[in-house]
């Protein structure tokens, strides 16, 4: 990974925009990693491709071919492991899924549908606008904020499916402001190949919970 960085032409001193066409769930990811990595000078640009074609922005179909660097490899933290997350009592989980995936009404990407229990649906989407675009700081704040209650943001572990749009709503809670908040990598994809593992079905626990 670093030297694959490395030879995109990204080194330490880099600036690194990330984007993509849908709102930023898949770019965010590449945000994070990044942050994960040590590397602090990365930004998502909000409404991504879209929005920098609705402002005339110039397009290109060449492909470039930068100067290799020296990536280096600051810091790992913000991630969690299954058994981290399993030890950690006092974390406040939060699925980044749709709800219809969330409650297990429909799966149609892993085998097992549900949710991991003791966690609370977020779905990333709607940190955006009809746009695309992240919602104003205040109201991304007052959004999280009002799932913090009076807990640490520290303590929040995000998930999804596969690990990539659970960064969504770590981007956008540090964007508000409410920074340290971590992912757990493995996500759904990875609770389910272990049988001994609870799983959690409907909008809350009381609803079923199995092995």
């Amino acid at each position: 990974l670093l030297d694959r960085l490395g030879t995109w032409g990204i080194d330490t001193q880099s600036q690194v925009v990330v984007y993509d066409d849908c709102g930023g769930g898949i770019a965010a990811r590449c945000w994070w990693l990044l942050r994960w990595l040590g590397h602090d000078a990365v930004a998502l640009l909000d409404g991504g491709l879209p929005a920098w074609e609705s402002a005339g922005q110039p397009l290109t179909t060449e492909v470039p071919s930068p100067a290799p660097r020296l990536f280096t490899r600051r810091r790992h933290e913000g991630a969690v492991n299954a058994a981290a997350l399993q030890q950690d009592s006092d974390a406040l989980l939060v699925d980044a899924r749709a709800a219809i995936r969330f409650r297990g009404e429909e799966e149609p990407i892993d085998p097992v549908a549900g949710h991991i229990p003791g966690a609370v649906n977020i779905p990333f989407d709607a940190n955006l606008d009809e746009e695309g675009r992240f919602l104003p700081v205040a109201s991304l704040k007052e959004r999280f904020v009002t799932l913090l209650g009076d807990r640490d943001p520290h303590s929040v572990i995000h998930y999804c499916g596969s690990g990539v749009t659970a960064c969504h709503n770590l981007l956008a809670m540090e964007h508000s402001g409410l920074r340290g908040s971590r992912i757990y990598v493995g996500s759904w994809s990875e609770w389910i190949t272990d049988p001994v593992r609870e799983i959690a079905l409907g909008s809350s626990d009381s609803d079923s919970t199995s092995t």
